[in-house]
């Protein structure tokens, strides 16, 4: 029997000639060249990208207007005095962090779409719907699958819309997506790790039992320890955080969790393993979105001020581009670069 030859490094060529190809593959993946569109909230992290990485992508401003009656008056960069954008792969940045601004991106994503474009890929780090996909009684509106059907019913440029969003709350929501659109899911924690590594973290604690299961294999690269805490019914209809498995006492901890709105439950964990003998506590979430500023309460002096460290990503620039961060306490971890190496791999992985 003939067996097929090895290369030096103890590969078979068939091996071999794979390895090539993803090599090839990765490098025309890495030379692509995007023409970028940004919500106005996201033009700052556009003007980084095209700083950084000048011979990949250009960046075209858009003029995000109003007619005197309140309705959209929208000039989209690039196409103007010469059509740059026509025949071009598109990077739209995009920002739904309220019902009026993401109207107005739809209407720029379908005339990006209807304008010859090769194909268009949407960076929406933040997708604010993740948390309303169920209908406990008739006349809800399950808003995530809204807007799934209003991204599948996005025009097609000959290739699906890719839609990057970065550690969405619930990941079935990906399925709600059809025809024109498909869903491309990405996690910031790698950003975390690499805070954990600077910061001596060598334990990572879950508020809940379904966010150990999302992100606790993520980890497991790592020689740390892991704690799933849970809320457990007391007296009436109090409810309160208990740990449920692990050990916090001497621990250097990072809570870790996909997104904080008021932060009771991150506070409740943050407060039990401190409790515990934990030697430091830290909170990590992918989007900050603390409505009514209620971050100020984690911050010094605030009555909710247990945490280290509170890391969160710019994923919402609306909120993070107010976070204090001279004080210590708020550190907010920049997507840029790994938006980039994201776009490029599909997978995320590094």
């Amino acid at each position: 029997m003939r067996r097929a030859a090895a290369s030096s490094d103890g590969l078979s060529d068939s091996d071999l000639a794979k390895k090539i190809m993803y090599h090839n593959h990765r490098k025309k993946r890495e030379s692509m060249r995007y023409q970028i569109i940004a919500a106005e909230e996201c033009e700052a992290l556009a003007k980084r990208i095209e700083d950084k990485y000048p011979d990949r992508f250009s960046f075209h401003s858009s003029k995000w207007q109003k007619f005197p009656d309140g309705t959209d008056n929208i000039e989209i960069g690039g196409f103007s005095p010469h059509n740059l954008i026509a025949g071009e792969d598109v990077l739209f940045l995009a920002s739904f962090h309220n019902n009026d601004a993401t109207l107005s991106q739809f209407q720029v994503m379908i005339c990006l779409l209807q304008s010859f474009i090769e194909s268009l890929t949407v960076v929406l780090p933040y997708s604010p719907v993740g948390t309303m996909e169920r209908v406990v009684q008739e006349g809800q509106v399950a808003t995530a699958a809204t807007y799934a059907h209003m991204f599948s019913s996005l025009p097609n440029c000959g290739r699906p819309t890719r839609l990057m969003v970065y550690d969405l709350h619930t990941l079935q929501n990906r399925f709600y997506l059809s025809r024109n659109a498909v869903a491309s899911l990405q996690t910031a924690i790698p950003l975390l790790k690499e805070r954990m590594e600077e910061a001596k973290i060598n334990c990572v604690a879950f508020p809940d039992d379904g966010a150990a299961k999302r992100f606790a294999a993520m980890f497991e690269d790592m020689d740390i320890e892991v704690i799933v805490c849970g809320k457990t019914r007391g007296e009436g209809d109090t409810r309160y955080v208990v740990i449920q498995d692990g050990c916090a006492k001497d621990k250097r901890i990072a809570i870790v969790d996909d997104l904080v709105q008021t932060g009771g439950t991150l506070y409740e964990t943050g407060k039990v393993l401190k409790e515990a003998g934990a030697a430091s506590v830290n909170a990590f979430v992918t989007h900050g979105v603390f409505p009514n500023d209620s971050w100020k309460r984690f911050n010094k002096g605030g009555d909710r001020a247990c945490f280290d460290k509170f890391w969160v990503t710019n994923s919402i620039p609306t909120v993070t581009d107010k976070l204090p961060e001279e004080d210590g306490v708020f550190e907010v971890l920049d997507l840029m670069d790994l938006i980039i190496n994201d776009l490029d791999h599909y997978s995320g992985s590094r």
